[in-house]
């Protein structure tokens, strides 16, 4: 059976770029939809057998709608493109990825050709295999390449999360019932781990969501 595309993506311009330089390099795409119900349409009508997915601006979540594909059809090939190695800064979880996706660091993609060949490749990776991390052309362990971020605990990203959200040490409290006092003591930990060294002229908190906006590969002012 040839490939049958069906691309999953929340942003439209890039639904539709993405689409059609793929159908330029010759990719059966069969749907391009926005959101789970609609991929699920597709699923169920047009039978692809590979799901290229990017959810991050809205509340679906890319790994939820590959498991529920999966769910459907244990044989489809998954691709995910991601912003970031270290998936927890979105706030998903690396064990609930499905078996033998392929996920794709996003500013690592050269050319549309590239990502035709993972694309190819997804239908062959044993399902239920580690998931295969793709850096441009190379294979890396399903283990997330190593950074800076793999340094941080679990509570620290996700407080990390929180004050990029743009919530204070007392509300980030509450949400993890824990005291301010602990909240502060996590932040400033934070701040060790990533090297945002104390300065008078620049605000903390600040220099802490810049620097998760960057590990995000989200644009920066």
């Amino acid at each position: 059976m040839s490939d049958r595309v069906l691309i999953v993506m929340d942003d439209s311009f890039e639904l539709s770029s993405v689409a059609s330089a793929l159908k330029l390099h010759g990719v059966n795409v069969v749907g391009e939809v926005a959101k789970a119900s609609s991929a699920i349409a597709v699923q169920n009508t047009l039978h692809p057998n590979i799901l290229l997915i990017d959810m991050h601006y809205s509340d679906e979540n890319s790994i939820a709608i590959a498991q529920e594909l999966r769910t459907k059809d244990p044989e489809i090939g998954i691709v995910i493109l991601v912003p970031c190695a270290d998936l927890r800064l979105l706030g998903q979880v690396h064990a609930d990825i499905p078996g033998g996706s392929m996920l794709v660091l996003k500013n690592s993609v050269t050319s549309i050709a590239s990502l035709c060949d993972v694309l190819s490749k997804s239908r062959q990776v044993q399902k239920g295999s580690l998931p295969v991390w793709i850096n441009g052309n190379l294979e890396l362990s399903s283990k997330v390449s190593e950074s800076i971020m793999s340094k941080l605990t679990n509570i620290q990203i996700e407080t990390l999360r929180l004050v990029a959200d743009g919530l204070t040490n007392s509300e980030i409290g509450r949400i993890r019932f824990v005291s301010e006092k602990a909240v502060e003591q996590i932040v400033s930990r934070i701040s060790q781990v990533l090297n945002v060294q104390p300065d008078r002229t620049k605000n903390m908190r600040v220099q802490l969501v810049r620097q998760y906006f960057k590990w995000i590969g989200a644009p920066i002012q």
